[in-house]
């Protein structure tokens, strides 16, 4: 972007972002014939691996990866500053669930990053390890009451190590299409099984959250 191949703007709340339709083309129009990216401009290099579907993911993806990950460029949500609006949102996760960890998360071909984060120090995970990559996948909540218990986590890093995931809960966090761009979750270190209101609560949480992004669409 600073060498003026694509062109980029500012939002009023001060998000950089760029066309990924401008991406792919400037991505077609200077890989090699062996698709050699070291042809590319860094940021654009970055940009078509962060936002191009995984060749061969070790992960489960939605059919829509494609229009979801172009989504997820436009917004420019990646990567940006903090958002009081989506603290607030994740703090009262937290609260209305008694959980201890709260997360409203982005999905890129690459990487879970935290919008917003409570009781979590790090910030991102390589997509693979994602409880989120399976929250997307449906329009219902996705729920593991005992990671420790569940063939698909049993052995993820995160329930193995720090922060040791034992209870997940998350719904989808959508464009104003429909497509999910990550979700809002709730997550404990004990298995546990949430309320008919802490559940509710928690949709109703994940539709404020998807306000939050259109917004910034």
């Amino acid at each position: 972007m600073e060498s003026g191949d694509l062109s980029a703007w500012k939002t009023p709340g001060g998000h950089r972002r760029v066309r990924y339709s401008a991406v792919m083309r400037l991505v077609r129009e200077r890989v090699a014939p062996k698709g050699d990216k070291s042809v590319l401009p860094p940021d654009a290099a970055e940009l078509a691996t962060e936002f191009l579907p995984a060749a061969a993911p070790d992960y489960p993806v939605p059919t829509n990866e494609l229009q979801r990950l172009a989504a997820l460029a436009q917004s420019g949500l990646m990567d940006s500053e903090d958002d009081v609006a989506f603290d607030r949102l994740t703090w009262l996760a937290g609260h209305a669930t008694g959980c201890p960890m709260a997360l409203i998360t982005l999905l890129s071909a690459q990487r879970q990053w935290c919008k917003s984060r409570v009781g979590v120090e790090n910030r991102e995970t390589t997509r693979s390890s994602a409880f989120c990559s399976h929250a997307l996948m449906q329009d219902e909540p996705f729920v593991v009451e005992d990671a420790s218990a569940d063939p698909r986590f049993a052995d993820n890093p995160m329930v193995t190590g720090a922060p040791f995931i034992r209870f997940y809960a998350g719904y989808p966090v959508r464009t104003a299409d429909g497509l999910a761009l990550g979700s809002l979750c709730v997550l404990d270190t004990e298995p546990r099984r949430l309320r008919e209101r802490e559940m509710r609560a928690l949709r109703e949480l994940a539709v404020l959250a998807s306000d939050e992004v259109q917004r910034r669409a």
